[in-house]
């Protein structure tokens, strides 16, 4: 977006300088970055930052209403609702693409939200070395509100690990070992001592939670730091002995499971604001809608699965519960970053967090994904080069 710096780091760009980022990259945790990690980082102008930040303070104005919680009670499924303390949700992301409109003008579009973690520690050690390989200049940083390594790792601390001891604390997955992005388990491993641990190891006693660690102890649990997505559970198959966790148990959630229901695709259609794309329940429609302009996606999948881009009124007739579907206007994504061959689309993920002492979440950091395909995301870009993980920087 910044034409001269990125005409500056495409013309000083060679395969064996990204080749040795990549070596620095894998060495946060040998053998576990199983995504694609871009050749480039993205540049972003002040003025874009700052509309993506209006967006969210207004996306942020309904989240900390009254009403909120009363809101998106419905979005929550009942078979995987989890009692407890909700209070708020310490971690939030929001999803925006770098987008063209009508005017030919470059804007952000909000794609997506969620009350749920994301890599949150990966992107903070892949941060060193892309600074580095990227020559970005000094008035350019990946961090947000004016924090820097040092303070975002302190407040990482505080929202993951609160007042307990790192060992009382865990990350719970399924099958963490197995994940893509267990790349970011280990780093957060290495940043905080938090173990992570497979939901089919979790165990309880009344109603306290315990894992059995490797020298046979066992140890109690007191937070855990929630990167279970039951989307994702409920595709596994001849899952025995899991704890239901539909029970109430002496432990404290960050966030609160519920949250990533609450926060997310559900919200979309309760704002109001020029970066949010307009979106409709499909049950509340009672004009017709030209059905070129909008994508299809259920409010519960696992990874973008059941998205329809190009919509159908067939593919709206033999949808039996359009209560749990929205209707969302298409965006035009840029093709902005130039790069070798053709240009890359990009999104940018921004991190806010939110300590129980604050009144709202606050911006921090961030990461970005580039595509060549139709959609971001690995399945849509096979075979093609300067696309996938990646970090912006932007303009102070």
């Amino acid at each position: 977006m910044q034409k001269d710096l990125r005409a500056a780091f495409n013309q000083q760009f060679t395969e064996a300088k990204y080749d040795a980022y990549m070596k620095q990259i894998d060495g946060i945790s040998p053998g576990n970055l199983d995504f694609r990690n871009a050749e480039t980082p993205i540049f972003i102008p002040k003025a874009f930052t700052q509309k993506m930040l209006h967006a969210c303070e207004d996306i942020i104005d309904v989240i900390v209403a009254p009403n909120f919680k009363a809101l998106t009670e419905r979005s929550i499924p009942d078979d995987v609702r989890v009692p407890g303390d909700e209070k708020h949700p310490q971690v939030m992301v929001f999803d925006f693409g770098i987008c063209e409109n009508e005017k030919g003008e470059y804007e952000p579009q909000l794609i997506e939200m969620q009350g749920f973690p994301t890599l949150y520690g990966f992107q903070l050690l892949q941060n060193e070395f892309t600074t580095a390989y990227a020559q970005v200049p000094a008035n350019y940083s990946s961090y947000l509100n004016g924090y820097t390594k040092e303070t975002y790792t302190a407040l990482l601390k505080e929202i993951i690990v609160g007042d307990h001891a790192p060992e009382e604390v865990i990350l719970l997955e399924i099958f963490p070992e197995q994940q893509k992005t267990r790349i970011d388990f280990y780093a957060t491993q290495q940043l905080l001592g938090i173990q992570p641990v497979c939901l089919t190891n979790l165990k309880a006693d009344g109603d306290l939670l315990y894992y059995v660690k490797s020298d046979g102890e066992k140890q109690y649990i007191k937070r855990i730091y929630n990167r279970l997505i039951f989307d994702d559970l409920q595709q596994q198959q001849n899952l025995t002995n899991i704890i239901d966790l539909k029970k109430a148990y002496n432990v404290e959630w960050v966030p609160h499971p519920n949250w990533f229901y609450r926060i997310s695709k559900f919200t979309l259609p309760f704002i109001d604001n020029p970066y949010v794309p307009e979106t409709f329940f499909l049950n509340e429609i009672t004009q017709p809608v030209n059905l070129n302009e909008f994508v299809l996606k259920p409010l519960f999948s696992f990874a973008g699965m059941g998205v329809v881009i190009d919509v159908t009124q067939a593919d709206i007739d033999k949808i039996t519960d359009p209560q749990n579907w929205i209707l969302q206007r298409k965006v035009n994504y840029a093709p902005i970053i130039l790069t070798p061959d053709e240009p890359a689309k990009a999104e940018i993920r921004l991190f806010y967090f939110w300590k129980d002492e604050w009144a709202r979440p606050k911006a921090a950091h961030n990461l970005a994904r580039l595509s060549k395909g139709k959609m971001i995301g690995t399945r849509y870009n096979k075979d093609k080069t300067w696309v996938g993980g990646t970090i912006a920087y932007f303009e102070q």
